[in-house]
């Protein structure tokens, strides 16, 4: 081998281990995350791995502030946060009030600050209409924790509810089906982890694979990893969509 196959042999092996590492030797700038539930079907499905940004939304200090993009969450942004109710999960949400946002759903339609929301990126699994779920805020039902019944009684005005200082409201895109603000109430600032960047790897598997223990799991992806990797989703970007 000559001294310069060698050298650009050296060159992309150290550029290959530093971009390695930076993405994935670090939770500080990046955090890779497996999506396990369907709640935000089809922006994201069961089985994306996501590549999430930490420092989009970081707090900046005197001098970073001018050099590094951070920025609030913004209405529409997809987010990845620490589950309110229990901090060790996380979960993948669209950002739908921002503080100081009145929002109620009425027939499935959303509305924020009064005006209709048209969401392409929504799905409505079900035609059914259920009180609570779809005519929001109202009397709970279903499996509404406490600290939504907290939200709802210290937050609700004429018939709205109101985003206080410091929280987010979040809900998931596959409408009917997803375990959101509705239900566990508002996501803190400071649960907000990150933005998603892109999709790294997709594999079709069911949720208990993904939440699960077993060696089951470990077993297909050992026979089935070219056939079940969905390989139109590999590098697919996530982009949050403005809501006014």
């Amino acid at each position: 081998m000559s001294k310069l196959q060698q050298g650009t042999r050296d060159f992309i092996y150290e550029w290959t281990l530093n971009i390695l590492i930076l993405l994935f030797g670090t939770t500080t700038l990046v955090q890779a995350f497996i999506v396990p539930t369907p709640s935000m079907d089809t922006t994201v499905m069961v089985g994306d791995h996501l590549l999430v940004d930490k420092l989009a939304y970081a707090p900046s200090g005197p001098i970073s502030k001018y050099l590094l993009p951070y920025t609030e969450p913004k209405r529409g942004d997809i987010i990845v946060f620490r589950y309110p109710v229990d901090i060790r999960q996380n979960f993948v949400k669209r950002v739908m009030g921002i503080p100081g946002d009145h929002i109620h759903i009425l027939n499935k339609v959303v509305y924020v600050n009064g005006k209709p929301l048209q969401e392409p990126y929504a799905q409505h699994i079900f035609p059914n209409l259920e009180p609570y779920r779809d005519t929001f805020p109202a009397e709970p039902s279903g499996p509404v924790m406490d600290p939504g019944k907290k939200m709802l009684e210290e937050n609700v005005q004429n018939g709205e509810l109101v985003v206080p200082p410091g929280n987010y409201f979040a809900m998931g895109d596959n409408r009917d089906n997803s375990l959101d603000s509705r239900y566990w109430g508002f996501v803190p600032r400071d649960y907000i982890i990150g933005k998603p960047v892109f999709i790294f790897w997709s594999y079709d598997a069911p949720t208990e694979d993904w939440v699960g223990t077993g060696g089951g799991h470990y077993l297909d992806l050992i026979q089935n990893f070219i056939g079940k990797t969905r390989w139109n989703r590999t590098l697919k970007l996530v982009r949050g969509v403005a809501i006014p």
